[in-house]
Parts: structure tokens; sequence; C-alpha cells
């Protein structure tokens, strides 16, 4: 078994948090945020929308149900870092094709784990979210406190350019990287044989479309 790695998680209010790294051997710097999610790591990691961010699940254990290519979001993690209690130390799901540790490692991503996520979701539901630092390389607690509090903030920040595609591309149902099948509800009859379900035309113009 690997010796543990350790990490620090420290904000700009001057809070640290010390705990074990997984994921990649990195130093970064962002803006603190939580979500409350049960389930949907994969998603929540890929979610454009978390560029930038370095994200606290509530969740007390997370990874167990490894990473698959199915349920990206986008072609690789986007927020900065990760945040959680525990990391599974088993991977069960049959469409798991790699741990969340060798996941985040793979992509870049520092994870810190062993802290205590409900005080630190506390922290930031009260006094917002707040910049960060979050390292599993070696690091004092007052660099760390530092680099937080020198990161340039999300305001005015412009990060489509890096979380959107390089060229435009067109949805096709019938495309089978879509995975696209019908909702077929178990016990009703609904969109059944002899019961489809009505169809409808749909535009969605993508404004932070979640």
């Amino acid at each position: 078994m690997s010796t543990p790695r350790p990490a620090l998680l420290a904000l700009e209010d001057g809070s640290v948090f010390r705990g074990r790294a997984f994921g990649a051997a990195a130093i970064v710097s962002g803006e603190c945020v939580f979500n409350t999610s049960m389930t949907g790591y994969q998603e929540i990691l890929t979610d454009p929308s978390y560029f930038g961010q370095i994200v606290t699940m509530t969740a007390v254990q997370i990874g167990n149900t490894g990473v698959n290519d199915e349920d990206t979001e986008a072609s690789a993690p986007k927020c900065t870092g990760f945040v959680v209690r525990e990391v599974s130390p088993v991977v069960s799901n049959w469409r798991s094709r790699l741990s969340l540790d060798a996941y985040l490692a793979r992509h870049g991503i520092p994870g810190i784990s062993e802290i205590d996520t409900r005080a630190l979701t506390k922290k930031l539901r009260v006094d917002g979210a707040m910049k960060c630092c979050l390292s599993t390389l070696p690091i004092t607690e007052a660099d760390a406190i530092a680099r937080a509090r020198a990161w340039q903030d999300m305001a005015g920040a412009d990060y489509v350019k890096d979380v959107t595609t390089t060229q435009p591309f067109i949805w096709r149902a019938e495309d089978p990287a879509n995975h696209n099948r019908p909702y077929l509800p178990v016990g009703t009859t609904m969109n059944a044989p002899g019961t489809p379900a009505k169809t409808f035309r749909v535009a969605a113009f993508d404004y932070g479309a979640k």
C-alpha cells in the first residue's frame, strides 16, 4: 500500500485544513465552493461552470463508482481542485474505467481528503465563496495563505474561451457517441409501442445551462 501523501487547503481568511492528498501532485489556487450533491461527482468534475474553482463535496464518501467514459460533461475535468471527506478505497461499478484518484492524476487535478468538510462548508455558507490554495506538494501554511490571497479572483474573468469547444459541431441524436435512448418509465405504458410520447422541437441556447 502506498504511503499517504500530505495535502493542505488554505483560505484567504487564514484558515488552514490539513489532510491527505490524492490525484495530481500540484499547487493550485482558485475559488473554494461547495456542492451538496449525493451522487454525480464525475459530472461535477467535468462541468465547465466550475472552471477556476476548487469544489468541496458535502457527501461523506466520493469515488465509489470510479470514472467511466459515458458520464462526462466535457472532454476533461474543468475544476481546478477537488475536496472530499473520504475517497472510497474500493471502486465498484461495471462501467468504471479508472479510479477517481487515477483520473484526477491523469488530468493534473489535485485533491485533498480526510478534512472536516462540514466545517469548511459551514464557513463557505456563512462567509461566502473564498479564494484558496490547494497543495499536494510540500508548502508552508504562510505560503499557501499568501497564494490564496494573491489569486486574481473570478470577478470580471472571461473563462468562456478556456472551456468552450475550439470548433462548432452538430449534435445528432443518431450518433452512437451521444448515447441517445428513449425514456422508458418502468410500470407504465408511456412512450411504449402503441402509446408514443409527444415529440417537440427544442432549441437550447447555452448561456451556462446545467
